[in-house]
């Protein structure tokens, strides 16, 4: 990854900040974003601490203009783009079917969704121009379901779907799409989601470890060695000739 640029979205805590570190530790250059600019700030902190090279640009990727401002921002700073992972998203609350409210599985979609197709568009249209690869975060809820997490579990099925897509159309221009599901990490998120579910009752760990044939959750800084792997299998790719490469997580 030396010398690529490396966007990640979401990165301001958990899972993308984990990658954010990752690609910086395999010498990729690092646009840093999230709505959290103090989480963003502290990401960028982390990576020049350890001597990579990141700069922070906040972004709510339910919005074109962010998302489109994002990538004109790593062009602006870097000269290119060659990777992205497209990680930024929301859990929703633990409700019924029958019970959720309109406004939660809006939001959800929109966020998650709608946030990743922009992601896509405005990347992939860069990419067309200098080859790359993005990488989208679904989840283990975009393979089965969840009870409580209808919404939640739509919209990682639909990032799945996208995902396939975008693959199917730029194939033969060479850009690669896949995808990553992870199973539960230890974020803010999965900490929230348990919360949720058991009323405050259970720890993270109690509840979720006995769900994992491993017998524990995933630690941030672990799955993005996979992640980090697909997006410089896809870059090696975009070297040939005729080929360029997206990786969806």
């Amino acid at each position: 990854m030396s010398g690529k640029v490396a966007l990640v979205t979401g990165s301001g805590a958990g899972i993308g900040r984990a990658a954010a570190l990752k690609f910086a530790e395999e010498g990729a250059k690092v646009i840093v974003s999230d709505v959290n600019i103090d989480g963003g700030d502290e990401t960028v902190a982390l990576v020049k601490r350890k001597g990579g090279d990141a700069v922070f640009a906040r972004a709510d990727v339910a919005h074109a203009a962010d998302v489109e401002a994002l990538v004109t921002k790593a062009v602006d700073t870097y000269g290119q783009l060659h990777c992205a992972c497209n990680n930024a998203g929301i859990e929703g609350k633990i409700v019924p079917i029958a019970e959720q409210s309109e406004d939660n599985f809006d939001r959800v979609m929109i966020v998650n969704v709608k946030g990743t197709f922009l992601c896509l568009k405005y990347e992939i249209a860069r990419m067309l121009k200098n080859g790359g690869g993005a990488i989208v975060l679904a989840s283990v809820a975009g393979l089965i379901g969840f009870s409580g997490l209808g919404p939640y579990v739509a919209s990682k099925h639909a990032i799945n779907g996208l995902t396939k897509n975008a693959a199917l159309e730029y194939s033969k221009q060479g850009i690669r799409v896949n995808s990553v599901c992870p199973g539960g990490i230890e974020t803010r998120m999965l900490d929230s989601l348990v919360t949720q579910a058991s009323a405050g009752r259970v720890s993270t760990h109690e509840m979720m470890d006995p769900l994992h044939p491993i017998g524990r959750i995933g630690m941030p800084m672990k799955w993005p060695n996979s992640s980090c792997g697909s997006a410089r299998r896809a870059l090696l790719s975009s070297l040939e000739p005729t080929s360029q490469s997206t990786v969806a997580m």
